[in-house]
């Protein structure tokens, strides 16, 4: 029984990518971080659209070397082949975008982690569980790495996997190149050629470009140096041809490259070139595995190609399986694919990361609510907010599934120590009571704010709306919405939406479904909706339906508590559990009331307040697992 479809080895590091385009690399003035490498970049492309992959490399032990391990992980790829080197720093590599042809870039890889991996970082257990071994060209070009390269392919082979090469020929990576020649893709070299070929034989599938199959053949005639590959191995060979497409020879070499298998290329607009081979090798790896024809792994293979040179970066821009069927289904409406904003949103809400299957949010971000509390200043209301934090984290006691609302006006000290602690994360925007919607000045005029923003954090902003409000009102809060999410997206952050109408006028079960279909209508694609508690089925039913009919991937619902007491909270829960798009709730005032009058007022020691919050928090978590379980009970 075989556990993974394919294994990738060799590089693996941190690309840091100029956030300017169209300028030197000596001008960029901030850069994204994003994985990098092209089996770490193959790994997670493959993963996208279904496959059971894992990475063989070594990071180093440091922040970046964590962050390689820690995306890998939230991309779904298998890092038990990932080793931690204590000696080495990850490798780094940073480029940029200056127009269609040229991408300045620099290799920070002197004796970094991953040229340190060995014969002895090879698990054969490991190599037996896949279906398939793919390795890179950088890997061949030094003895130590090499060796475990071609330990993989014979345990590849003893236990029945195919085997895979991507050229990837760097020159100033074999050391025929500079440091300030990192762009350059191809240098004419005896001894690299002499060195690929040696290894040849030993795959089933060989991929390259025309420059790749150049220094593989040693030729820059590329059908006589498809023709010098040929006569070392009897791999299926695919020549990547730029504009022109790919083509596949599972034979002879003919004359000519078109006379190839081909499969359908698309006319989109470059706009960065680094990447697309490695997501290009993606589609291609999930067309070969499941058996699919050249022409049809080929189509894959240059669609995922086609994401990548449409995006900015390189993992990131490779396609979900979802957003690849639909691509394929729908076609191409406009080739400057990361503007098509129906693309665009399927890209983002299927290859987000993270899975909240239930969120029990502990809501402490109130503001004016402590503003108005006997006792309150700013400094006992940044305290209390800490003291929050540790009754939620008493109760998430590191399970999954819990979370916090906390603002930066007043809980900036919690909000802060709560990163990297497995919380879910949400952080409100709006000036409190605002009617039309008013935004926290912190954030800025254009919500510029938002950029210094953890990457964890998610964007929440209450919008106190109705049907029946003027055409006047909904369209500045509506606008003020649209202006907040772009800017979320804009910065790679999660968007939650809460709409509370009751407070404006009378409900019935077609009033936050009316509000949801208003917002899509606008252009808000929240990631999760908070919504009041709604006393009929038939109300949550109208507000799923509006939800799903505009986006089926939204992350989903929780239910907000308005200081509802907590019988009516869990007659609620009651209703709300039995619909599987609500995750959970988002509750404060219930949990944190009583503690905070209490301990504004100098009756509550901070212990004695940690311990009531927690109790009410894991009683309003108990409260609502036992609603779900009965609903699941009921369901079935």
């Amino acid at each position: 029984m075989k556990t993974l479809d394919v294994i990738t080895i060799g590089r693996a590091g941190v690309d840091l990518y100029g956030a300017q385009v169209g300028g030197r690399l000596e001008d960029m003035g901030s850069f994204r971080k994003y994985l990098g490498g092209s089996p770490t970049n193959i790994a997670c492309g493959t993963a996208r659209l279904g496959l059971r992959s894992a990475l063989v490399t070594r990071v180093g032990d440091e922040h970046m070397g964590r962050f390689i391990r820690e995306e890998l992980g939230r991309e779904g790829v298998d890092v038990r082949g990932v080793k931690t080197d204590p000696e080495r720093l990850t490798a780094l590599v940073i480029l940029g975008i200056r127009d269609e042809e040229s991408f300045p870039l620099i290799f920070y890889r002197e004796n970094c982690a991953d040229m340190a991996l060995s014969e002895d970082d090879i698990d054969e257990g490991f190599i037996a569980e896949t279906r398939s071994v793919l390795a890179t060209g950088t890997h061949l070009s030094h003895p130590r790495t090499e060796a475990a390269v071609l330990k993989a392919l014979r345990l590849a082979r003893q236990h029945g996997a195919r085997t895979a090469l991507d050229i990837d020929y760097r020159p100033n990576l074999w050391g025929v190149a500079g440091h300030g020649a990192g762009e350059s893709r191809f240098v004419e070299s005896a001894k690299v050629t002499a060195k690929l070929q040696s290894t040849l034989h030993l795959f089933d599938l060989i991929v390259g470009t025309e420059e790749e199959f150049h220094i593989a053949g040693g030729s820059t005639d590329t059908v006589a140096a498809l023709r010098a590959v040929r006569g070392v191995t009897p791999a299926v060979l695919v020549c990547k041809r730029g504009a022109a497409g790919a083509v596949a020879f599972t034979g002879a070499i003919p004359a000519s490259l078109d006379e190839g298998q081909s499969g359908p290329g698309f006319p989109i607009e470059v706009f960065n070139v680094l990447g697309a081979g490695d997501g290009f090798f993606s589609g291609l790896l999930k067309g070969w595995l499941d058996g699919e024809s050249w022409p049809r792994a080929l189509e894959y293979a240059n669609a995922c190609g086609a994401f990548a040179v449409s995006r900015h970066g390189c993992t990131p821009a490779y396609p979900s399986l979802a957003e690849l069927e639909f691509f394929l289904r729908r076609g191409v409406i406009r080739p400057d694919l990361r503007n098509d904003a129906e693309l665009e949103q399927l890209h983002w809400s299927t290859t987000r990361k993270g899975d909240w299957p239930e969120a029990r949010i502990f809501a402490f971000d109130h503001r004016m609510q402590f503003e108005e509390m006997a006792g309150y200043t700013p400094a006992k209301g940044a305290a209390f907010k800490e003291l929050c934090l540790k009754a939620a984290l008493r109760v998430q006691a590191g399970r999954p599934g819990y979370g916090i609302l906390c603002d930066s006006r007043i809980g900036r000290r919690a909000l802060h120590a709560a990163s990297g602690t497995g919380l879910w994360i949400g952080r409100p925007c709006e000036w409190p009571g605002s009617r039309p919607l008013t935004l926290e000045p912190e954030l800025g005029p254009d919500c510029g704010g938002l950029e210094g923003w953890a990457r964890e954090n998610v964007v929440k902003v209450l919008c106190f709306c109705h049907p029946d409000d003027t055409a006047a009102t909904r369209a500045d809060q509506e606008a003020t919405v649209r202006q907040l999410f772009t800017a979320a997206r804009r910065n790679g952050l999660e968007f939650l939406l809460e709409v509370i109408p009751s407070k404006v006028g009378p409900v019935d079960d077609a009033t936050t479904a009316t509000l949801i279909r208003r917002f899509y209508a606008a252009g808000v694609f929240p990631d999760w909706w908070k919504l009041e508690p709604m006393r009929t089925r038939a109300a949550w039913a109208n507000a799923i339906a509006a939800i799903e009919e505009n986006d089926p991937h939204t992350r989903g619902i929780v239910v907000l508590g308005l200081d509802a007491p907590e019988a009516q909270l869990a007659a609620s829960f009651e209703v709300a559990a039995g619909f599987g798009l609500v995750k959970g709730f988002a509750v404060g005032r219930t949990i944190f009331g009583d503690a905070a009058r209490g301990w504004m007022a100098g009756d509550l020691a901070d212990a004695e307040a940690v311990a009531e919050m927690a109790r009410r928090y894991a009683r309003l978590c108990e409260i609502w697992d036992r609603a779900r379980a009965a609903a699941r009970e009921k369901a079935a």
